[in-house]
C-alpha cells in the first residue's frame, strides 16, 4: 500500500505531503488544479517499478538502471516535451522532488530532477525491491473500442495518447481468470453484468463484444459509452488485474455516466476497496462524492478507511487540504458552486 507521497515543485504544486488511506482516496478539485498530475505521477513511478521487476532478466534495482527508467515513464505518462518541463514554472533554476513511501519499506523511493533535465532523474532513495503487481490507470474515456491493434500501433508509431492508454490495453488483453479466483471475481462482476445486460468477451479477432443472452454478441462500438466504461472495469476484474492487493488510479470515473450508472460505479469502487485494492480517484462530481458518502454508512463498507484531498489553485502553487472525511475539508469548491446554483435557482423564481 502507498502510505505517503511527498512533492516539491511538480507542475502546479509547490510543496506538499500527502498521507493516503489503504482503502479509498478521493482527490477533489476544479479543472487545472493538478488532480491528474498527482495521479499520473504516483502511477508512473509504481508502474515503472512493476514493469522492470517483471522482465525475465530482472536483477536487484540499481540507481544507474533506474535513472532513465523512472524518467522515461514520467515523460511517457505525463507527456512533457522534456522531463524538466514537469518542474514548477517560476523564475530561476528549480528542482522537482518526488518521494513515495509504502507499508513495505523496501519499495520506498525518492528522486529529483532540475528544470534543465532532459531524460534522467537523480535517485536519492533507491527502492530495494520491485513492485509486486502492476497498477491500473483508467483515463476518463473508455478503451474497449480503441483496443484492437492499439498496442502494436502505439509501439511502432507516434500517437497523441499518453502511455496509460497502452498500459491499460495490455491489462485488458490479459486472459480471463480460471479456477478459484474466477469464482471470487464472479461475485464482483455480477452487478456490472446485470447493469450491462451481458458479459464482456474478447473474440479471436482481437475485438471486444458484449455477449447478451438471447441477442448474441453486440459490437462494443454499438454499446452506449457509459456501459462501455462499466465493461472496461468488468474486464479488468475478470482478468484479475483488479482483484486483490493492487492499485487503481481512476481519473474522473463519473465522466459520461448518468446518475444511475454513477451510483453503480461508486458501489464498485467500494467493493474493490473491500477486496484489498487501494483506490485513488480524481473527481469534480458532487453527486459521486455524496453517493460514496451514503454507501460508506452501509455495513458492507463501513470499515473501509477513506481519505479526502481538496486541491485549490493558489498564486504560489496548489493548496491541498486533506482529511479522513468530507467534513474535514474546509474548502470544497464543488459544494460552494452547488449551493450558489441553488440560491440562483430560488431567486429566479422558476
Amino acid at each position: 500500500m502507498l502510505n505517503k507521497m511527498n512533492i516539491k515543485n511538480l507542475t502546479t504544486f509547490a510543496e506538499v505531503e500527502l498521507s493516503f488511506s489503504p482503502g479509498l482516496n478521493v482527490i477533489i478539485g476544479e479543472n487545472g488544479s493538478g488532480k491528474s498530475h498527482l495521479l499520473k505521477s504516483a502511477y508512473a513511478l509504481i508502474s515503472a517499478s512493476a514493469e522492470e521487476g517483471r522482465k525475465p532478466n530482472a536483477t536487484a534495482p540499481t540507481k544507474t538502471a533506474l535513472q532513465k527508467v523512472y524518467a522515461d515513464k514520467l515523460i511517457n505518462v505525463l507527456r512533457p516535451e522534456t522531463l524538466g518541463r514537469l518542474a514548477r514554472r517560476k523564475p530561476g533554476r528549480e528542482r522537482c522532488e518526488l518521494a513515495l513511501s509504502f507499508d513495505n519499506q523496501d519499495l520506498d523511493l525518492a528522486l529529483n530532477f532540475a528544470t534543465t533535465s532532459k531524460s534522467e532523474v537523480v535517485i536519492g532513495d533507491l527502492n530495494k525491491d520491485w513492485q509486486p503487481k502492476a497498477p491500473v490507470f483508467l483515463p476518463t474515456r473508455e478503451l474497449l473500442t480503441l483496443y484492437p491493434g492499439f498496442v502494436s500501433i502505439y509501439d511502432n508509431h507516434y500517437l497523441e495518447f499518453d502511455e496509460t492508454y497502452r498500459d491499460a490495453c495490455l491489462l485488458l488483453g490479459a486472459p480471463a481468470l480460471k479456477g478459484p479466483r474466477e469464482k471470487k471475481a464472479a461475485s464482483l462482476l455480477k452487478p456490472l453484468e446485470d447493469a450491462m445486460g451481458g458479459k464482456v468477451v474478447l473474440d479471436t479477432n482481437g475485438r471486444f463484444y458484449l455477449q447478451m443472452p438471447g441477442q448474441g454478441k453486440v459490437e462494443m462500438p454499438l454499446v452506449a459509452e457509459g456501459l462501455r466504461k462499466l465493461a472496461m472495469l468488468a474486464r479488468l476484474i475478470g482478468t484479475g488485474s483488479l482483484l486483490d492487493k493492487g492499485y487503481l488510479f481512476w481519473d474522473e470515473p463519473e465522466s459520461n455516466l448518468n446518475p444511475r450508472l454513477t451510483k453503480l460505479v461508486a458501489q464498485m469502487i467500494l467493493h474493490l476497496c473491500a477486496n484489498g485494492i487501494q483506490v485513488f480517484i480524481a473527481t469534480h462530481s458532487l453527486f459521486l462524492l455524496r453517493e460514496l458518502e451514503v454507501l460508506s454508512e452501509q455495513k458492507a463498507f463501513k470499515a473501509i478507511p477513506q481519505r479526502f484531498f481538496s486541491l485549490i489553485a493558489g498564486e504560489n502553487g496548489a493548496i491541498v487540504e486533506q482529511g479522513d472525511s468530507l467534513e474535514d475539508i474546509q474548502t470544497l469548491v464543488l459544494l460552494d458552486e452547488e449551493l450558489n446554483q441553488s440560491e440562483r435557482y430560488m431567486q429566479s423564481g422558476v
